[in-house]
């Protein structure tokens, strides 16, 4: 296609004009306008880049490689001439390279090395839509680079579905241009997907529909790489013979990513399951078909667990329009959408920044070897969240990148040097110490390279594979792992081979809350940060004792492992420091405290032997501990006490703070006073004595109040009979349980606390069974009296029953017997 035939060409005079001044554009140019092949060339031709080149930023490495083809092919050249790319484990650049697409983690690299981004005239964002981490990284810089030392390099901000009000206002309030819309129409159907449906299945029968029903090839969009395999191995035996089935992600292999990029030959048709990778800045040829799922699976930093977790969620509007402009790059489209048309408004206009969800360690390593402490100091979209921050931060502190000022350190700078992660970085550099770099760095490899040597959780079985084989991603991969190699000697020094360290040992060098340790038969493992993994009961791994494990993936209780290596103890007493503490546990059922020796790393217990002999203080406030969680009233508490706190509690409740708080709460908040020295006395709840704890409770209680305690409330009632009864107070009301043959003669009703409170008499039968309750006993022998007299005096012929209770002379029980 000519170029000049383009729907972005008439929105070029705008674009150059904004990038001569202010010399920061956004263009807005919807998908098949041509802004990613295009625009470059256009720059270039114009001269804005003056004789130095341009960088065009983009999302992924399919997406650069395919860019610099197509340009170098509307060139009529090679890549690597005027048109090259540089991407993680491949370079095609030469000294006539004008032009370079590079990914958003190499050029971070680029500007990191070189700030002053000499030989760079113009840097173009492409698909900033899409805000992964090292896109928004790499324009925080580039701006913070034209400020401070190259105003005059141009900068362009460009996507079909991009912001363009934030984007400008990020970008100095540069100029938004707008393209005209895409090359050819595209017609939207809504299939829907009933939710107990399997993705596989509506996609499966969109796509064959298509087929019978549609001319030219399909692109079918699925959330990942389980659903594309399974439902390419499905589709195999239903589609024509002239019908090739291509897969597309991220962790193909690059020619089999060419192989599905490719047009189909004449006569055939291609379906192409594919996951977001082909979302934009890419054309299939001969694709007019979308199927779009509706779905993606998109990474999660869980900063609790320190886990990244796969979680399929609903794409934006943004993406879907991405997806649905695929089918109209080279002719009219149609785009098959697995949802309902309502449910449009329910999208998230665009997807949620990777900056707000990403492990920000090698974010982090990246401002420090900037000269930046805190993201503040540079202009984002959106600025990473201080938590998770501040957690990157503390794992380059453990990984020792910086130093005691807070700046990075000269190890961290080594770190930086690497494009990994600062984990495996920290990996080799540490191997290399003992002469194994090039073994460290092809676990490095393996473990940032999605795939590669298969999907089995040994790293060992994986290792052999990516050994074994020839060409494609795993010569590149070992290719990198001899580079990564060879930096790791320079920086430590060529170092004698000390003896083969495990895969597993290595691992656990770059992650070392990993280390796990098995729970017991079915390949369920703990590992050392507390959390649970697991494994297939029959995968090779699960009868391990201890795993080093590089990837996991899941949440809830259990991540699944994806990736690990055995480990022996004697690796681990040998290469981590080993805590030993005396532990202390109580066993309630048992009633007992259990006292071991514990080494422990982290969560794992590596050994545990029984102590004859401990700390008593230790094991008093681990049986304090038990008491307060089994409640205090389970203490064997004397009556007397328990009616003395009775007693203070009320008159606390009529006076105030002038009694002291003995609730169960303030009880529990005092126990370093009286329960901890009570624990003390024995080595199980149950060997504490009464005694004891009056004893300890004691000192609760101010002497001064002992003596206004006993007038105000006392602890007994005597009765005009002479006997003697306890006072209840734990009741509402300061209560005496007693026959009413005990009171006769009492005339006005008692009272305590100087007679502000009346005392509740709780009458009793002879047979000691409640009758009345009153706390006005003169109104009860006037009234009430008859009737309970008339009642009892024919049940209880031994006892006296007169008819003016207040003139009787009183008894303790029965009439005696006359003689």
């Amino acid at each position: 296609m000519n170029p000049s035939c383009l729907p972005v060409e008439e929105a070029l005079s705008a674009l150059f004009a904004a990038l001569r001044a202010p010399g920061a554009a956004v263009l807005i140019a919807p998908t098949g306008a041509g802004k990613t092949t295009r625009v470059p060339l256009a720059v270039l031709e114009e001269g804005l880049a003056d004789d130095e080149r341009i960088i065009v930023v983009e999302p992924r490495r399919l997406a650069a490689r395919a860019a610099a083809s197509r340009m170098a092919k509307m060139l009529g050249e090679e890549v690597g001439q005027t048109v090259g790319y540089r991407v993680r484990m491949e370079s095609r650049i030469s000294r006539a390279t004008r032009i370079e697409l590079v990914t958003g983690g190499v050029f971070v690299r680029m500007i990191l090395d070189d700030p002053g981004l000499d030989g760079i005239g113009a840097i173009l964002f492409d698909e900033v839509h899409e805000r992964s981490i090292d896109a928004d990284l790499g324009v925080a810089l580039a701006l913070d680079a034209r400020s401070a030392l190259r105003p005059d390099v141009k900068l362009c901000a460009m996507s079909a579905t991009v912001d363009g009000a934030r984007f400008s206002a990020l970008f100095g309030d540069a100029p938004v241009v707008e393209s005209a819309g895409r090359l050819f129409p595209v017609e939207t159907r809504y299939l829907g997907q009933a939710p107990t449906r399997r993705t596989e299945d509506g996609v499966e029968a969109a796509i064959l529909q298509a087929l019978r029903e549609e001319e030219g090839s399909v692109l079918a969009f699925l959330p990942g790489q389980g659903e594309i395999l399974r439902l390419a191995d499905r589709l195999s035996g239903k589609v024509g013979k002239n019908v090739e089935i291509a897969t597309l992600y991220g962790a193909l292999d690059l020619k089999d990513q060419d192989r599905a990029v490719r047009s189909a030959p004449a006569g055939r048709r291609k379906v192409v399951l594919a996951s977001a990778i082909a979302e934009t800045s890419l054309t299939i040829e001969g694709v007019r078909i979308v199927v779009d799922s509706g779905l993606s699976r998109r990474p999660r930093y869980d900063p609790g667990s320190g886990l990244t977790r796969l979680e399929t969620v609903r794409v934006s509007r943004a993406a879907a329009d991405q997806r649905r402009g695929r089918a109209g790059r080279t002719e009219p489209g149609l785009c098959l959408r697995l949802w309902d048309e309502p449910q449009n408004a329910g999208l998230m206009p665009f997807d949620r920044p990777e900056i707000l969800e990403a492990e920000l360690s090698a974010f982090a390593l990246s401002l420090l070897s900037w000269g930046v402490r805190e993201p503040d100091a540079l202009a984002w979209l959106d600025p990473p969240p201080k938590a998770a921050f501040s957690e990157a931060m503390e794992l380059l502190g453990r990984l020792g990148a910086i130093d005691r000022s807070g700046l990075i350190s000269e190890h961290g700078k080594a770190l930086a040097a690497f494009p990994l992660a600062p984990r495996l970085a920290h990996m080799i550099l540490a191997a290399a110490e003992n002469g194994e770099a090039r073994e460290a760095a092809e676990i490095a490899a393996l473990v940032s390279e999605q795939g590669l040597g298969g999907r089995s959780s040994d790293l060992h079985h994986r290792l052999s594979v990516v050994r074994g084989a020839r060409g494609g991603r795993t010569a590149k991969a070992r290719e990198a792992a001899k580079r990564w190699a060879r930096l790791a000697e320079e920086t430590v020094g060529r170092k004698p081979r000390e003896g083969a360290t495990s895969a597993g040992l290595h691992l656990a060098a770059a992650w070392p809350e990993r280390v796990a340790k098995s729970r017991g038969p079915g390949g369920r493992f703990l590992m050392a940060n507390g959390r649970g993994a697991y494994l297939d009961e029959d995968d090779p791994l699960a009868a391990e004792e201890f795993l080093a494990i590089a990837e996991v993936q899941g949440g809830g209780a259990d991540a699944r492992i994806l990736l690990a290596a055995p480990l022996t103890r004697g690796e681990i007493e040998a290469a981590f420091e080993i805590s030993e503490d005396d532990e202390f546990s109580y066993d309630s059922a048992a009633d007992r405290i259990n006292a071991r020796r514990v080494r422990r790393l982290g969560a794992l217990v590596m050994s545990a032997k029984p102590l004859k002999s401990f700390d008593p203080e230790k094991a008093a406030a681990l049986l304090a501990e038990a008491a307060l969680k089994r409640g205090l009233e389970a203490l064997p508490w004397p009556d007397e006490t328990r009616q003395m706190f009775d007693r203070i509690r009320f008159l606390r409740r009529h006076e105030g703070d002038a009694w002291p708080d003995l609730s169960d709460d303030a009880l529990a908040e005092r126990a370093e006073e009286w329960l901890l020295p009570l624990a003390g006395t024995s080595l199980s709840l149950g060997g504490i004595s009464r005694d004891s704890v009056k004893e300890a409770t004691q000192p609760l209680i101010p002497w001064s109040l002992l003596k206004e305690l006993d007038r105000k409330a006392p602890a007994t009632f005597v009765a005009p009979s002479g006997r003697e009864v306890a006072i209840d107070y734990s009741a509402e009301t300061p209560t005496v349980a007693i026959t009413p043959q005990n009171l006769f003669s009492l005339d006005v009703h008692p009272r305590i606390l100087d007679g502000r409170v009346p005392l509740t008499f709780e009458l009793l039968s002879p047979a000691g069974r409640p009758m009345q309750v009153t706390q006005d006993l003169p109104g009860f022998w006037r009234g009430s009296w008859r009737d309970v007299r008339a009642e009892m005096r024919g049940r209880y012929l031994k006892h006296d029953w007169p008819e003016d209770p207040a003139t009787a002379a009183p008894s303790t029980g029965a009439k005696r017997r006359k003689s």
